[in-house]
């Protein structure tokens, strides 16, 4: 039986007159993928942020493995962000001035590890999705999908149990979206951890297991793809 290791209860979130989130409820089982689609401010991005602990909802519960998150303080969960959860965004948001290997020894870093300490691990994850022989790079000297498939060693090398990525293939063309999408379920799923996706390319969520839709707050749809079968 597969293990929940993400689940939301009753996440409710108001803007201002805005409903962000209208008494969502959802679980994600440990190693599989989640899509989250819907329409620009449908509450699609403000649910991933609820669910990784970056904003507390106004009312309603999130647990990871068992423990509520919506209970921690600031910096309990932003000791479960850096250790236990992982972050790729539609830019990447990587550090420019730093090469590949020390942008992605850096999530290592701010937990304590030292950086001598923290650059092997991190040229394994490089190799792992690919990037051998490119670890002195700068990020302006990458194409876009090695850029990502930087981003998502760095979501990995502290060993995270969810990687939570927001439009991670949105600047990207539709071969590079492949590559990264490849690489981003093979270090995810493929190694038994667990992924939610926040995208608005149908082809990029048949790719996951599972698609969740949004509108206005609510989930409106829940659905297994081929990729369940």
């Amino acid at each position: 039986m597969t293990n929940t290791i993400l689940q939301a209860a009753g996440l409710t979130q108001q803007y201002g007159p805005t409903r962000a989130l209208d008494g969502v409820s959802i679980a994600f089982a440990e190693g599989t993928a989640t899509a989250i689609m819907g329409a620009s401010g449908s509450g699609k991005t403000t649910l991933l942020h609820a669910l990784a602990g970056i904003r507390t909802p106004d009312t309603g519960t999130v647990h990871y493995a068992g423990s509520e998150i919506s209970a921690l303080s600031d910096t309990d969960r932003s000791r479960l962000r850096r250790e236990h959860f992982g972050f790729v965004f539609q830019q990447g948001l990587l550090v420019p001035e730093l090469t590949a290997v020390e942008n992605v020894a850096l999530a290592l870093m701010l937990n304590g590890t030292p950086r001598k300490q923290a650059i092997g691990p991190a040229a394994q994850w490089l190799a792992a999705l690919g990037l051998a022989g490119l670890e002195d790079r700068r990020i302006g000297e990458l194409s876009g999908g090695q850029a990502q498939r930087v981003a998502i060693a760095r979501a990995q090398v502290t060993g995270a149990r969810v990687v939570f990525a927001d439009e991670p293939t949105g600047a990207l063309d539709s071969s590079t979206s492949d590559e990264v999408m490849n690489a981003l379920l093979g270090s995810t799923v493929g190694r038994g951890r667990t992924l939610v996706v926040v995208t608005h390319d149908p082809s990029v969520a048949a790719r996951c297991q599972r698609i969740v839709t949004v509108r206005d707050g609510r989930i409106v749809a829940d659905r297994l793809t081929e990729a369940a079968l």
